[in-house]
Formats: C-alpha cells, structure tokens, sequence
C-alpha cells in the first residue's frame, strides 16, 4: 500500500522495494483496488505489482498475489467507503485480475463487511469467483469470528485466510488470531508494525521491543515481526515498505529466533 498512496515514492524505487523483497525471498504479496491515489483511480497497486513482477530477472513462478475488493474512493476523500454489494465485488475482481494480467488471481479477499449490506451476500460474490475460476481462493479481512463463521459457511468451508489489523499495539484480534490456529485459517495481520507514520510511536512507547532488538543487535520491526509470528503457526504479517532496505529488513525477521523469556516479556508490554 505504501508504494500507491499520498507519500508514495517515485516508480523506480517502488520496482525496486519490490525486487529486493522478491530478492529477499518473499513469496507472499499483498494488495488491494483501493491502494491508489483518486487521480490514478483503481488499482495503481496491482498495476506496479505486475510490473514489477514482469521484469524481475528471477523466477516469479511461486509467488502468490493476494488482492482485496470492496473498499473505494468517495469524491476525493482520504478515505474509502465500504461497498459490499455482490455486483461490486465480481466487478471488481474481475478489474483486478486483468490489472494483474492473470488467468485467476492466487488469493481474493474482501476487503471489509458494509454495513449497509448483509454480509451473507458480499461472501456470496466471493463463493462464485471462485465457482467460475476467476480466483483460486478465498479470504476475508477486517472480520469477527461470527463473520468468519458465515463464510466458512457460504464458501462450503473453502475460506483461507483472514486479514486483520495486529501490532504491538493493536491486539484487538488476537481471539480472532486464536480462531484462526485452531481452524488452520491464515492469518495475515495488516499493519504489523503500527501503520503509515506510526512505527516510531509504537516502538517509542513499546519500550520492551526495542530492548530485545539491542539484545539482538537487530532492529525493533524485526523483532515485532518476529513475535508476531510466534505468537502462532498460521501468522503470516505483511509489513509495507518504500524503500529496498526497510522491506530487506522485515524479511529478516522470519530468522530471528526469539527465547521464551524475549517472548513472555514482549507479549505483556503489547497490552
């Protein structure tokens, strides 16, 4: 998201923060129609993904691009109004999967529940994606256990995924994460390392992650990377970045090998 919004860099370095991640051995790529600017309108995110993935020099062949439905923008607002309808979402998927420049997208996800429409009915669009092949699977984000539970229950228990909001300071979800491991549904936390122009807040007042990173001699979003994959086996984080070297960095934390003590400490100070 960060390569496609206000701030964004320029589109060499965006190539380039997404070759190193490639280079880095990341398999897994995360994006959405509404990473974009109102100017670019839909999808600017999936459009670079694909670039990039073009013309990198190495194998692609077992990356998965996930991709989200769902949310637009609204007359030049900042943010994005929830659309949930089934007309929306096929629409947009299919949008999507030409931007991509795919036969079917690897992972689908809808984006968040409208209010204004039974969730019941968003999940149905999602089913018949899947029916008609245009995606191989299907996630959802931004959800309660009791959505979770619709889906797996309209998608014939074919849901993947769940993508919610998770950091050191944000642990809202973590009895949707447990639900998760105990269902083997991927759980990928959005923001994983406290957002756009907040990390060095979060890091400022979670004063524990960054003691372990100086115990480590490694930087504190490895290490929040690092506990957020520990915390169970089905995390899968999908930290942003806009520059080779921070994105280099994250990648790293699939590594760091956190002691039990490092770990019981860190879980207290992200209360």
């Amino acid at each position: 998201m960060p390569l496609s919004i206000e701030g964004r860099p320029d589109k060499t370095r965006a190539i380039a923060t997404i070759h190193a991640a490639l280079d880095a051995g990341i398999t897994f790529i995360d994006t959405a129609d509404a990473y974009t600017l109102d100017a670019d309108g839909p999808g600017h995110n999936e459009l670079l993904i694909a670039d990039a993935l073009a013309s990198y020099p190495g194998d692609t062949s077992k990356v998965l691009v996930a991709s989200k439905g769902g949310l637009v923008h609204r007359d030049g607002n900042e943010s994005w109004d929830r659309v949930g309808t089934v007309e929306h979402i096929l629409q947009a998927a299919r949008d999507s999967r030409a931007r991509l420049g795919v036969e079917s997208i690897g992972l689908y996800q809808h984006h968040a529940p409208d209010p204004k429409v039974d969730y019941r009915e968003s999940v149905t669009a999602i089913r018949d994606l899947l029916d008609d092949g245009v995606i191989r699977m299907a996630g959802i984000s931004n959800v309660s256990i009791a959505q979770i539970e619709i889906a797996q229950e309209v998608l014939d228990g074919r849901l993947v995924s769940v993508q919610n909001q998770l950091s050191p300071g944000v642990r809202d979800s973590l009895p949707v994460l447990e639900y998760c491991a105990k269902h083997e549904l991927a759980f990928l936390p959005w923001s994983p390392l406290g957002g756009i122009g907040n990390g060095k807040e979060v890091f400022a007042s979670r004063h524990v992650f960054t003691e372990v990173a100086e115990e480590l001699a490694v930087s504190p979003q490895q290490v929040a990377l690092a506990w957020e994959l520990a915390l169970e086996h089905v995390v899968i984080p999908i930290p942003g970045s806009t520059r080779p070297e921070s994105i280099t960095d994250s990648a790293r934390a699939a590594d760091l090998v956190l002691t039990a003590e490092q770990l019981q400490r860190l879980s207290a100070d992200a209360a």
